[in-house]
């Protein structure tokens, strides 16, 4: 098993384009540097349709960051990496919403061969 740690942007901004593009290009370079980091994914909206009655998520982006352990996760968290990142956070172009973070224990249970 791996520790995800995902950061999730319930956000609205006048250009999501322009918001994706900074995030990849500026941020992940600097989040890249965190100690004990094995993967990060970015999850970006997609059009879709369901047959069945659900509530949609508003999410702009989804963030999944992956660990060996919880324990490579606080070590990240409390780096100077992770602080250089947490400054970057405030040139991000101007948006509103919710941005929260989780970390969960992620274990694949099955996969197609």
């Amino acid at each position: 098993m791996t520790v995800s740690y995902f950061v999730r942007y319930d956000i609205t901004t006048q250009d999501p384009d322009a918001f994706l593009r900074y995030f990849r290009d500026t941020h992940i370079p600097l989040v890249s540097k965190w100690p004990g980091l094995q993967r990060i994914a970015l999850h970006t909206q997609v059009e879709w349709n369901d047959p069945f009655a659900i509530t949609r998520g508003n999410s702009v982006l989804l963030v999944q960051f992956e660990f060996e352990s919880a324990q490579a996760l606080n070590k990240a968290l409390f780096s100077k990496e992770r602080e250089r990142s947490r400054i970057n956070f405030q040139n991000f172009p101007a948006f509103a919403g919710t941005v929260s973070h989780q970390a969960m224990t992620s274990e694949e249970v099955w996969k197609k061969q």
